[in-house]
């Protein structure tokens, strides 16, 4: 297996955060909310989680997703705001008008204050990429009133911790061939990609920092971790080819989740209401004429904990039944603890056009041939007469 990087051309990436965006932006309406602990969830609600919350009630212990009862608790002098996605929505767009002069290429994420641009090539224009962050920091601050730190990189992820290094105010520059030097000294949890159930295992072989991390051989990261053992050697290095998305550009998903209205535990209501996003999923893939080649599966649990499990789609699929098989092991393999489950959300993504290649024997091109048949005839049928003309079995321990 080859652990090295392809030969791509070198990159400038800018990644511009707003740190505690609904704070900020929020702070920008009522400037009374300066220098003050503040905590942004849905007040009313039973099992309000944290929405956002300021560095002030950070270092009081508060997290995104910790319950709202708790976060009381830790910050009892904090001030408690409702969330206002659509005050999210518009700053986000007026960040991204800032910086669109600047280049084409411009990956935002989910109205949360993070941006990233490709100014690869573009120093002849505006000047050195730093000059470039420095200027926009400036205009957004004037124009907008937010304050974004920055930093400049040669790829998205050592981008995102240099950021992460220098919040909540401040600027980082990483040169090209530095990447690896620069993640050596740090923390293996401050490098985004490793899951919490990594860091479980790291911290069973003692592997705190990075420099710990990276002086294991691929062959020796495979016998712990097995496939994801390539990416996380990668990762590690400050290895990341992945572009910086045209603005308003998406991967292409298809996404379904349920909220428990009681918290379970139950794997048989748990696998019944799976079932029921593979369907509401399988049917949109097949009328878009489009094919899975990976499920993902995100639990939140009751107090608050999130876990993440993705597995790969071979060959690409939109069968019901092949997918639930694959999203029933992702499942297992995300829920690792005892606590009960709040929701649930089954993520279907890297769409392809259906694949042509048949089955290699026949037996199995005929028990292929027979599961789309019946897939066809079931959606024919939930077409004609409703959704609910036809329910499998399994679906109705929910």
């Amino acid at each position: 297996m080859n652990a090295e990087p392809l030969n791509v051309y070198e990159r400038t990436i800018i990644h511009l955060n707003v740190a505690d965006f609904a704070v900020a932006v929020e702070r920008t309406v009522d400037g009374r909310l300066k220098d003050r602990p503040v905590i942004i969830a849905p007040q009313g609600a039973a099992r309000a989680a944290v929405y956002d919350m300021s560095e002030e009630a950070y270092r009081s212990g508060i997290r995104k997703g910790m319950t709202l009862r708790r976060a009381v608790r830790l910050c009892r002098d904090a001030r408690i705001l409702p969330p206002h996605p659509d005050r999210y929505e518009h700053a986000m767009r007026a960040l991204l008008k800032q910086t669109l002069p600047y280049s084409p290429l411009i990956e935002t994420g989910e109205d949360d204050g993070h941006l990233f641009l490709d100014v690869s090539g573009t120093a002849r224009l505006f000047g050195p990429p730093a000059d470039v962050a420095w200027r926009l920091r400036r205009q957004v601050k004037k124009d907008l009133g937010l304050d974004p730190i920055w930093s400049v990189a040669p790829n998205k992820l050592v981008a995102k911790v240099a950021t992460r290094l220098v919040k909540p105010d401040g600027e980082y520059i990483v040169g090209a061939g530095e990447e690896e030097s620069f993640l050596e000294p740090l923390p293996i949890d401050l490098v985004p990609g490793i899951e919490r159930d990594d860091l479980l295992r790291l911290r069973e072989f003692n592997l705190i920092r990075v420099s710990q991390f990276t002086a294991l051989s691929l062959e020796q990261l495979q016998i712990p971790f097995g496939t994801r053992a390539l990416f996380l050697y990668q990762t590690a290095r400050g290895i990341d080819p992945s572009p910086v998305l045209p603005v308003g550009q998406k991967p292409p998903r298809v996404m379904a989740d349920h909220e428990f209205g009681d918290d379970t535990n139950d794997r048989s209501c748990l696998e019944s209401i799976l079932y029921r996003l593979v369907e509401q999923i399988g049917d949109r893939l097949r009328r878009r004429r489009r094919a899975a080649r990976r499920v993902a599966v995100i639990l939140d649990y009751s107090d608050g904990m999130r876990s993440i499990r993705q597995l790969a789609v071979r060959p690409a699929t939109a069968s019901d039944f092949t997918l639930f098989q694959l999203a029933r092991r992702t499942l297992q393999l995300a829920w690792t603890r005892r606590v009960r489950i709040r929701h649930v959300r089954l993520i279907c993504d890297r769409l392809i056009f259906p694949p042509a290649q048949l089955e290699l024997f026949a037996d199995e091109q005929e028990k292929a041939q027979k599961g789309d048949n019946l897939i066809s005839a079931i959606d024919r049928i939930r077409e004609r007469f409703g959704k609910q003309a036809l329910r499998v079995g399994r679906t109705l321990a929910a």
